[in-house]
């Protein structure tokens, strides 16, 4: 049903390609669609726009629910691995563009992990069998170590890539890893408590990655940390990606244009190899 379902949108649609949401914690059925809506039209209604929805416990004692959602996303995991598949092997589909939100970020990076995985066991590329593009984790709620684990730690493991043509490195995106994160994230500070993490990478600052680790992430290529630190625009400054007109206009410029950091539209300041920030606006915080 999906699939034929997906086909019918192509059909009429101005892209080939399809924008999968994945939505955070405390969201329901309701607003996930409601947010996937605002992305959707934000970004011209040319992708055949649809969210993956997990349980993200929105009822309940808050500090009890939240931590909760560690196990409910772990277990949506392989749930959405085979969202991923289905939509990937549709007719007619030629990329994905995924786009993932604070809690759903972490089941996001293991869900595209493991496909990896998967792709480099079959022995094919995995850009391949996915057609993913662009994956973009908005205010990630996800320790720094765990993320940096998932996002090199197979393709650094000299036993996987010699299974390639001249130990060369296997790929699983089309396009750019983003990452929008803001020191300023209030519900990364409580999350941050609650998981006694030493950062979430939502809330990293350029300087928080070190010149070292910088180069290495930049020698693997299709990386960008674009940290904002402006006023907030929504009550925790953790939405910002919606709230804010200057991170959505960078968003829109990455998603429908396909443009890259440095190129007109996107004239961030570049802070390192692989760190951007927007320009601070001045206003109060």
């Amino acid at each position: 049903m999906l699939q034929e379902e997906v086909q019918r949108r192509l059909a009429a649609a101005p892209s080939k390609e399809v924008l999968l949401y994945v939505h955070g914690f405390n969201e329901t059925f309701a607003t996930a669609a409601f947010t996937t809506a605002e992305l959707c039209h934000f970004l011209g209604r040319e992708h055949v726009c649809a969210f993956f929805t997990w349980p993200a416990s929105t009822t309940g004692n808050f500090l009890i629910s939240y931590t909760a959602t560690t196990e409910s996303g772990d277990h949506a995991v392989e749930h959405l691995k085979k969202t991923i598949r289905l939509l990937a092997t549709t007719p007619g589909v030629e990329g994905m563009q995924i786009l993932a939100h604070s809690r759903g970020t972490a089941l996001t990076l293991k869900a595209v992990r493991e496909l990896g995985l998967e792709a480099i066991a079959a022995g094919k590329e995995a850009v391949d069998l996915y057609k993913i593009d662009n994956l973009v984790l908005l205010s990630p709620d996800i320790d720094i170590d765990i993320a940096t684990l998932q996002i090199t730690g197979f393709i650094s493991d000299p036993d996987l890539v010699t299974v390639w043509p001249e130990g060369k490195l296997p790929r699983v995106l089309k396009g750019r890893l983003t990452v929008y994160a803001s020191p300023e994230d209030r519900a990364l500070l409580v999350s941050r408590i609650l998981f006694r993490s030493r950062q979430r990478v939502g809330q990293l600052r350029p300087e928080d990655i070190p010149e070292e680790r910088q180069r290495y992430m930049a020698e693997l290529g299709r990386l960008d940390l674009i940290s904002y630190q402006g006023k907030r625009t929504d009550f925790f400054g953790h939405s910002y990606f919606t709230s804010n007109p200057q991170v959505s206009s960078d968003l829109i410029q990455l998603i429908r244009y396909g443009r890259r950091l440095g190129e007109p539209g996107r004239e961030l300041i570049r802070t390192g190899p692989i760190t951007w920030r927007f320009p601070i606006d001045g206003g109060s915080r």
